[in-house]
Order: C-alpha cells, then sequence, then structure tokens
C-alpha cells in the first residue's frame, strides 16, 4: 500500500508521455496540493480508489488521431470532478467529447501571445493578453458540445475552452514550464476557483499524517532501516522513530570507504541527540579485503553491494523476527514514465541505500517518503528538526570513496583521499560556496608526478578535484570557482597531505563527462 490512498484531497495527473508531466505535478505541490502521477490507462476502479478532486491530462508526442493514440478511459468526465487538458489532454478533451482536431500546416513553438477572451475560473486575475509556450502541430477545428473558447494566438483560434458547467477546461499551451510566466496562477485558478482545493499539504501535515499511518501500518512489529547518513535515510529514520520508537532498530555498515569521521557523526546525531536504536557494524576490513585489487569501476559497485547486502543480512538476523524493512524510496523512483511510441514503461529504478534486499530477505517494505521529491524531504526534514548540514548534504555515492579512486583501493589511498577531500570541503563551506554546489569533491588517480619539496625532489600522487552545479545530477556543469578558493585548497592538500604533491581542476561537463570519475 503506498501513502497516496490516505490522501482524500488529490489532483490526479495522467501522464500521455510528455517530457513535463513531472513538472506538472511539482507545480500542484508548489500551491500546497497534492498531486500523484499515473500512466493514462490508469483503470477507472483504480482512479475510483483514488477518488481525486480534480484530473490534469498532461501533453504528449503523440496525435490524438493517430492509430493507437494513448486516450484515457472516457469513463472519466462521468466523475463530476474538475478536469483541465494540457496541450495534448486538450485535444484528448475535444477528441472523447466530439468535436475534431486537425493537423496544421505550421506548427505553433516557442513564445505565443495568448488573448484572453474570457476570464472565467481560468484566467480570473490575469491581464487580457499574456505570453505562452507553445509546442503543438494540431489543433481544435470544431470544438466538443457545451464548450466555449476561453482565449486565442494568432496561429491558434482555440489555445483554451471550458464547459461551465463541467467544469473541463483545456489549455493548448504549457502554463507548467517557466515559459509561461503567468502559468502558475493559471494552475492555482485551476486548483482553488474550479475545484476548491483548500491548500494545506504542508511538511507539518505530511509528518502527521505519515506517523498516524505508520502506526497503523506497523503495529506492534519491529522494523530495520539501513542507515547510510544521507538525507532520504536520515529522514526516513527519524520519521519511523517519532512514530514506532523502540521498534525501529537503524544499521548502520561502515564499509571502510566513507569519509573522514562519517561514523562519528551519524553515531552522534541519531544516537545522541535523538535516541535512537542504531547498531553500528565496522566490517571496514571485510569490504577492503574483497575490494583487494579490484579495478574495473563496475565491479567495485557490485562487490560492495553485495557485501553490504551479507552483512545487513547477518546482524538482522541477531534480531530475531524483524518483518518490515523501512528505505528512504522517494517519488521520481517510482513514478511510472510512459513512453508513447513504445507503450508504457516502467522506469522504476533499483539503486536505493539497500537494492536488491527485500526479494531475498522476504521483507515487508515500509517507505515513508515514497509520495515525495527531494527538495520536499528537505523540507519535511527541516520541519523535523534535523541539523541543516543534513538536510542540505551534497549527494555522496553509495560505493563511496571507492569509485573516487581511480584503480586499485588500498587503506592507504583511501587515507590520502579521506585528508585531501576533508579540506576541500571544509574550505568550500569557508567561502560559503558548499549548499550552492551540486556536489564538490576530491579524486584520487592512478599516477603519481614529480615534485619538489624543500630542496628534495618528491614522486608522490596526484589529485583531482571535481566541483559542479545541477538542478538534479541528470545534466551538470562545471563549477567557475574563485581562484583565490582553488588556491588555498591546492597550497593546503600539497602541504598538509603527506603523499599528494599535484593538485589538478577538472573542468568537464555532464553529458559527456560524468559527475563521479568512476
Amino acid at each position: 500500500m503506498t501513502y497516496t490512498t490516505m490522501h482524500h484531497d488529490t489532483c490526479l495527473v495522467l501522464d500521455f508521455g510528455s517530457q513535463y508531466t513531472q513538472l506538472i505535478a511539482r507545480r500542484i505541490r508548489e500551491k500546497k496540493v497534492f498531486s500523484v502521477v499515473h500512466p493514462y490507462h490508469l483503470s477507472f476502479e483504480k482512479i475510483l480508489e483514488i477518488r481525486p478532486r480534480a484530473i490534469i491530462l498532461s501533453g504528449s508526442p503523440a496525435n490524438v488521431y493517430q492509430k493507437n493514440s494513448p486516450i484515457p478511459d472516457p469513463r472519466i468526465f462521468s466523475l463530476g470532478v474538475p478536469i483541465l487538458g494540457i496541450c495534448y489532454g486538450l485535444q484528448v478533451v475535444t477528441h472523447l467529447l466530439g468535436g475534431k482536431v486537425k493537423k496544421v500546416k505550421f506548427r505553433e513553438y516557442g513564445h505565443a501571445d495568448l488573448m484572453v477572451d474570457h476570464k472565467c475560473d481560468l484566467f480570473a486575475g490575469l491581464p487580457k493578453k499574456l505570453v505562452s509556450w507553445m509546442s503543438h502541430g494540431d489543433q481544435v477545428v470544431k470544438l466538443p458540445k457545451h464548450f466555449k473558447r476561453l482565449a486565442h494566438t494568432s496561429s491558434s483560434p482555440v489555445a483554451s475552452f471550458y464547459d461551465s458547467k463541467r467544469k473541463i477546461y483545456g489549455v493548448q499551451f504549457h502554463p507548467e514550464v517557466v515559459q509561461t510566466p503567468l502559468g502558475h496562477q493559471i494552475i492555482g485558478n485551476f486548483l482553488f476557483r474550479a475545484a476548491k482545493f483548500k491548500g494545506n499539504w504542508t511538511p507539518a501535515s505530511f509528518i502527521e499524517e505519515t506517523v498516524r499511518h505508520l502506526k497503523l501500518q506497523i503495529g506492534k512489529e519491529k522494523v530495520i532501516l539501513g542507515l547510510s547518513g544521507g538525507v532520504d535515510s536520515a529522514v526516513a529514520a527519524i520519521l519511523l522513530h517519532k512514530a514506532i520508537g523502540k521498534q525501529l532498530t537503524c544499521i548502520f555498515v561502515d564499509n571502510g570507504v566513507l569519509r573522514l569521521n562519517e561514523r562519528k557523526k551519524v553515531e552522534k546525531v541519531f544516537r545522541g541527540h535523538y535516541h535512537i536504536n542504531l547498531k553500528v557494524v565496522d566490517a571496514s576490513k571485510l569490504f577492503l579485503k574483497r575490494l583487494q585489487r579490484v579495478t574495473d569501476p563496475e565491479r567495485k559497485r557490485k562487490m560492495i553491494g553485495r557485501t553490504f547486502i551479507e552483512v545487513f543480512e547477518k546482524e538482522t538476523k541477531k534480531l530475531g523476527k524483524v518483518p518490515f524493512l523501512a528505505q528512504g524510496t522517494l517519488y521520481p523512483d517510482r513514478i511510472e514514465s510512459v513512453s508513447v511510441f513504445g507503450g508504457p514503461t516502467s522506469m522504476i529504478k533499483s539503486h536505493h541505500n539497500v537494492g536488491g534486499l527485500p526479494k531475498k530477505m522476504r521483507l515487508k517494505l515500509v517507505e515513508p517518503l515514497a509520495d515525495l521529491f527531494k527538495d520536499e524531504v528537505r523540507a519535511v526534514g527541516r520541519t523535523l528538526k534535523i541539523p541543516e548540514e543534513m538536510i542540505a548534504r551534497q549527494p555522496f555515492p553509495g560505493p563511496g570513496l571507492a569509485v573516487r579512486i581511480v584503480g586499485a583501493v588500498t587503506k592507504e589511498r583511501l587515507d590520502l583521499l579521506r585528508a585531501a577531500d576533508d579540506i576541500i570541503v571544509e574550505e568550500i563551506k569557508k567561502a560559503n560556496l558548499y549548499y550552492s554546489l551540486w556536489q564538490s569533491f576530491g579524486v584520487l588517480l592512478p599516477i603519481k608526478s614529480v615534485g619538489v619539496m624543500g630542496d628534495e625532489r618528491t614522486y608522490e600522487s596526484v589529485l583531482a578535484v571535481r566541483a559542479v552545479q545541477s538542478q538534479d545530477g541528470m545534466t551538470a556543469d562545471w563549477a567557475r570557482l574563485p581562484e583565490k578558493v582553488l588556491a588555498r585548497i591546492s597550497n593546503r592538500i600539497i602541504n598538509e597531505v603527506s603523499g599528494i604533491n599535484r593538485v589538478c581542476y577538472d573542468i568537464s561537463s555532464k553529458p559527456p563527462a560524468t559527475i563521479e570519475w568512476e
């Protein structure tokens, strides 16, 4: 059971394969309204279960008149809830309710001036003329019965329409993108004027509802959670602790490839501050032994993943009967994306903290964050008063420093990287740059170079500094760090870390380079 069924004030977004579908869901949530995304072919029974207060139909690269075009269950129009069709969604409404859509000679793409003919709900409080973002090659040539035109552009006679009685609306443009500057107000008008949402879905209400739900779901049983020290597992742990207290055991595995003092920090926050039942397992020797002479990045990842599961399982057995495994899975990991040209594709990822555990261990999953986006997890964390340095932490890879040491992983090389990495983070924080960067870290290279220290020649390791800016990690640009900051980082590493005599700065973007080196 996911948490979606708890919310009675839900806006359902049906996905027809638009690249902006998640953005629609985000825009709704920014208005403090809970939203869920489902593929367009969601069964009518499931829609009834969700009990949406309103439905939004997304855009799509498809056309309504092509063979096998994506079409939802037409019974959605009999639910009596307000519906908004966006771009292709408007064409679906037209097509299913007896209007006509036709291919046009010239596609309308990019900025277009929208002329508002009727203010009604959708354009209430907005000017008569606004900038909209278009992306379509079809247009409505005949309105469905009882529909009225709301707006037009120079090349789209019907850029928006509505049926006032049934509260069904359509817009041919994309209100969810920033290129439609007043788009958020149009979405707000739909949610609050047409659908009468209250706008009371906040981090505090989420915590209250989730805690209540967790108590019901878990009862008196025990739960284990693999704690990594990252924001997702931290917020999941504290939510669970709030709900079930001592029934929760968190297991922190020291795999030997962590950053400096990582283990101490986790113990201090979770055991010291929150008094959470925390088991710390030092398995660093086992991990390092298995990583000996493994230089292939993929093999490193698999080796660490497998060893983690083994250690985790062993520790779980010591706890006796534990029916539940908690994970910090987020909403984007669960959204099923629709690929319109190849049928629906399920894009569920498998890289969570404890990937692969459920099948093997036959545990029931508890995923308290499964309905949240990353920034919402952070907002919940702040409401739970989790220390900011944990909430706003830069992402850290599951295989840890093993994938930041190019080539063989040894204790000596790990110690070098730990010391250098700590200096990088410290200097970036001192310069007030840490929270504006997506990631900033060091990479130890498998080469040595000649240097001079005092009057002696040295032959020591080379370290690369990597700092990138990104919104979501999918694409990234190298950060233009101030020269003074780079100079301090380089100077300190070469002077303070015995074994590194050269520091380079990585100026590659993603794509073509990845953020991590391995």
